[in-house]
């Protein structure tokens, strides 16, 4: 059988609507696709592609003429439609007809899309994500699940460490560390927490077979069951506070799955969908991520503002803080073609701080850079060592007894009557972020707020300065080792 004979064409299809958009009466093809879409004749019309049609003629009161496509369960079915109102005066609805109605096999998605089709959705689900090196050891780890508390707190107390030696694989008795390949997909558990857990292993770098490095997740395989605890009586119920320790471990699992379906529909792993269908559903996973770094905004506030807040004191290497934030965020800066440059050797500036909040501050300064300045521009990071002189400038190195460490990018920067309203809280001088899929997102305007108070609880200053070709250039300074 060849291409031609695989393919059905007809001349066309007619079909009638009613003022309630019932399909009333319709030839056998627009019948058989109408009870393939779960509808019956007469029933509403259950094509959801000509049903936006024919909704958006009868509304406006004008013929529409257009290409469309739909998905009968089998195959494509695509054609040229028009619609035409009738006068509310004859009853109203529309006609329809369907001309050079074709039905044609799916074309499956290639295995590479179809792989990093899987790999978005499980990136929204994680609620553990990590980077690995090329030999599986730990270079940073992040946790947003309550019961992850402890697998993060360990990856912290001994960063360089093998991550299977972490977690206790499932079905697995082999001498670690194993393959990637034999590693990707398999079960774990972990202390502090009673849930199951997948395990991806998505190898970074041009060659799969020897990989640079690795992306870590851990999935949960069930969500985490609802806090039974009463709220002490006399505690704060303000609005963070209450978000902060109520909500947001109840609102993320939700949260995590709306972005999985979302990214589920514009992937179009459930079956072809028409472009703008496709991208309302990026829309949807956009703004479900955007909820997402709000609740985490929000918990972080609640801990900064808590009275008696205090940070670890421990040595930080600042340019190896500054290149594993840089490595996290390196598909973020891939996907705006963005160069992301570290200035400075290791163990040239140390500092006395929490590396985990020290990571967390670069992740704010870094992600913005990349987000604010235009696409495929070059966001640089610069570590500063002591320096006997004073500081003069926001280039200059610091004073003695003190390290820094600057994010510089090449967008509109800061003016300098606002160098101080962009820390205040839920501040963002009316800036946006490219969302990545055509529109705009605004950030919760605490980020900078948050970082600012981890400074000043480490003893260190956060502040904004003019770049040296423009743009903006944060510094973060704080006590040496």
């Amino acid at each position: 059988m060849n291409a031609m004979d695989r393919t059905e064409s007809l001349f066309g299809a007619y079909g009638l609507t009613d003022a309630r958009d019932r399909l009333l009466s319709a030839d056998a093809p627009l019948a058989d696709l109408q009870e393939r879409c779960g509808g019956d004749l007469p029933g509403t019309l259950a094509i959801p592609e000509l049903l936006a049609l024919v909704q958006q003629a009868r509304s406006l009161g004008l013929r529409i003429a257009r290409a469309f496509s739909a998905f009968d369960g089998d195959a494509e079915v695509s054609g040229f439609a028009r619609i035409h109102p009738i006068a509310e005066a004859d009853g109203g609805g529309c006609e329809v007809l369907v001309e050079n109605w074709q039905r044609s096999p799916l074309t499956p998605p290639s295995q590479r899309d179809f792989a990093e089709r899987l790999d978005a959705i499980d990136r929204a689900t994680a609620e553990v994500t990590a980077r690995l090196d090329g030999r599986q050891r730990l270079q940073v780890l992040s946790a947003r699940a309550p019961d992850a508390a402890a697998l993060q707190d360990a990856a912290l107390d001994e960063p360089g460490r093998v991550w299977s030696e972490l977690v206790e694989l499932t079905g697995i008795a082999h001498q670690q560390p194993l393959h990637w390949r034999l590693l990707d997909g398999a079960s774990c558990r972990f202390a502090g927490s009673q849930r199951q857990w997948r395990v991806r292993l998505i190898p970074l770098g041009p060659d799969a077979q020897n990989p640079a490095g690795f992306e870590l997740l851990l999935i949960a395989e069930e969500p985490l069951a609802e806090s039974s605890e009463p709220a002490q009586p006399g505690t704060d119920a303000s609005p963070a506070r209450l978000v902060g320790t109520s909500l947001t471990p109840v609102l993320r699992q939700p949260v995590a799955r709306i972005i999985a379906n979302a990214e589920t529909i514009r992937a179009r792993l459930a079956g072809p969908l028409r472009d703008e269908y496709s991208e309302y559903a990026g829309t949807i996973a956009s703004a479900g991520q955007h909820l997402a770094a709000m609740l985490d905004d929000l918990a972080d506030l609640e801990v900064v503002e808590t009275p008696g807040f205090a940070t670890a004191r421990e040595p930080v290497d600042l340019a190896d803080a500054a290149t594993r934030a840089a490595g996290i965020l390196g598909v973020r800066a891939q996907n705006r073609e963005t160069v992301v440059v570290v200035e400075g050797e290791r163990g040239e500036a140390i500092a006395t701080a929490e590396f985990r909040r020290v990571l967390q501050i670069l992740i704010n300064l870094i992600g913005n850079a990349i987000a604010y300045a235009p696409a495929a521009s070059t966001v640089t990071i610069t570590v500063l060592a002591a320096s006997s002189s004073e500081a003069v400038g926001p280039q200059e190195k610091p004073g003695d007894g003190r390290v820094a460490v600057t994010v510089a990018d090449e967008g509109p920067g800061v003016a300098p009557e606002q160098a101080e309203r962009v820390f205040e809280k839920f501040e963002r001088l009316g800036r946006d972020i490219d969302s990545g899929r055509g529109g705009k997102d605004g950030g919760s305007g605490l980020g900078l707020y948050i970082s600012r108070r981890l400074a000043e609880a480490m003893d260190g200053t956060l502040t904004v300065g003019a770049a040296p070709g423009g743009g903006a250039l944060f510094r973060l300074e704080l006590p040496a080792n």
